[in-house]
């Protein structure tokens, strides 16, 4: 399954993340919609000559987030990715942060073969109380017949904290037995900061037949030990210039780095 979604054994994802889209604060009004679109071009065209295997596209210039999605916002992200399309010779996915129900609505009108989203867990955030729908999400993807668009459960959301003392092994679990995940990721604690290895082991331990791949912090250093316990990896933060998460990424960055990587595999 792992090679029919990304195209590659233990893939690396690499992101596009859009610039603020319009109705979110930093919105570039003078810059429209188009420099939206440039500025992801740029980016893939980038990802795609350093070698990543797959791209996922996510709002994440929306700051300050929102847990369900506004009308504005996906439309405009999925007018963008359907003018992006035509430049993209891997496989990609979406997210819109932070509502699984609209990112499986995207994932389903783009014709992405993956969704990454918090699906599952009741969390304490800096967006408020966030109970995420993971059974409505799914039945979405059942009623528009799309079982083949594979579902990415982040298990311990970024810039948040679960509400409960279940320890992330069980959440693991029963993320799949309950919820039905295709994928589970393991963060570290906000964008850009390092998975713990510890966390990853515990949930492979559990999870032998599930991919489980790291959602946030994987660089150059680090990567040899992640991918040794990981399926696969999600990277944004280490492919822009400088490993600035709001600057564009860096061909020659991404190349480095998957050279690494394929040297591993």
């Amino acid at each position: 399954m792992i090679k029919e979604t990304f195209g590659s054994h233990k893939p690396i994802i690499a992101m596009v993340h859009f610039p603020p889209l319009p109705g979110s604060p930093l919105y570039d009004k003078a810059g429209g919609i188009q420099k939206i679109i440039d500025s992801a071009a740029a980016d893939i065209a980038a990802l795609q000559q350093g070698g990543v295997d797959a791209v996922m596209f996510g709002n994440e210039g929306d700051r300050p987030y929102i847990l369900k999605a506004s009308p504005e916002t996906l439309a405009t992200m999925a007018f963008a990715i359907g003018e992006l399309k035509r430049s993209i010779k891997i496989p990609f996915g979406v997210n819109y942060l932070w509502d699984p129900v609209a990112s499986v609505g995207l994932g389903i009108a783009s014709g992405a073969r993956f969704v990454r989203e918090i699906f599952t867990g009741v969390y304490d955030s800096d967006m408020g109380l966030w109970a995420p729908d993971a059974a409505k999400a799914l039945r979405l993807r059942a009623d528009c017949d799309r079982p083949d668009l594979k579902l990415m459960f982040n298990i311990n959301a970024e810039f948040a904290s679960p509400i409960g003392d279940r320890p992330i092994a069980s959440r693991a679990k029963s993320a799949v037995f309950s919820s039905l995940a295709d994928i589970v990721l393991v963060s570290g604690p906000m964008t850009g900061e390092a998975v713990e290895t510890g966390n990853l082991k515990l949930v492979k331990d559990v999870l032998p037949d599930t991919p489980v791949f790291a959602n946030t912090g994987v660089n150059i250093d680090n990567v040899a030990d992640i991918m040794a316990i990981a399926d696969g990896a999600v990277i944004g933060t280490h492919f822009k210039i400088g490993g600035d998460t709001w600057k564009s990424v860096d061909a020659d960055r991404v190349k480095r780095f998957m050279d690494k990587v394929g040297k591993i595999r």
